[in-house]
């Protein structure tokens, strides 16, 4: 069995969830930049439970630039593999302040060149912060979806971004991320998804399942 029609897919999704956007909280760039890499391999509810406190602390991007590695660790410990997180962000704000005025960049090929930054980050940074849409942000659960509705065969989350990019058009790129997010949450689960219930019962090949 086929996957169904790309824009049957998306009218579904959309249906079952109209609100879907981001999870993180975020009043500015660096913010949503911080919360973003805070994010990998971390759940956004715990993401948002660190930042709220690092954020009323610390809201802007210059609080960051002299800012102490373990001063910052305190705060962001229970994100795993926080030791990393805390050297990219305090790299990034130093990198953000020399080379971009202290405003975080708003293009892909300038954020990618931020410690800590990959096109995922990327793409979460500029659809949420700046409203821009360079590309499709592939996670955990939009790999997985992805996979097992018959959108693509790759493993590689980039050659993935590739695949959806070419079968959706450019202005819904940023919706399909968190639908697909949605979905992988509620009922497309690792590793039993809840087929029986699903609203792409129909449609999907459930490749791998």
């Amino acid at each position: 069995m086929k996957s169904g029609p790309p824009e049957k897919l998306f009218s579904r999704l959309k249906k079952l969830y109209p609100g879907a956007k981001t999870a993180l909280t975020f009043s500015n760039p660096w913010q949503m930049l911080v919360a973003t890499i805070l994010s990998a391999q971390c759940t956004d509810k715990r993401v948002n439970t660190i930042t709220e406190k690092l954020f009323s602390d610390y809201p802007n991007l210059e609080d960051y630039v002299s800012m102490d590695l373990q001063h910052l660790i305190k705060y962001i410990r229970s994100a795993g593999f926080y030791n990393n997180k805390a050297k990219n962000i305090l790299k990034a704000a130093g990198a953000i302040n020399e080379n971009y005025g202290g405003k975080v960049p708003s293009s892909m090929k300038e954020l990618i060149k931020l410690p800590g930054v990959a096109r995922k980050t990327a793409n979460v940074v500029l659809a949420n912060a700046f409203s821009k849409t360079e590309g499709i942000a592939v996670d955990t659960h939009v790999k997985r979806l992805s996979f097992r509705l018959g959108l693509t065969v790759k493993t590689d989350p980039d050659k993935i971004e590739k695949d959806l990019m070419a079968l959706f058009p450019r202005s819904k790129w940023t919706a399909l991320t968190y639908l697909l997010i949605e979905h992988g949450r509620n009922v497309c689960k690792a590793p039993r998804p809840l087929c029986g219930g699903c609203d792409l019962n129909d449609i999907c090949p459930k490749k791998g399942v």
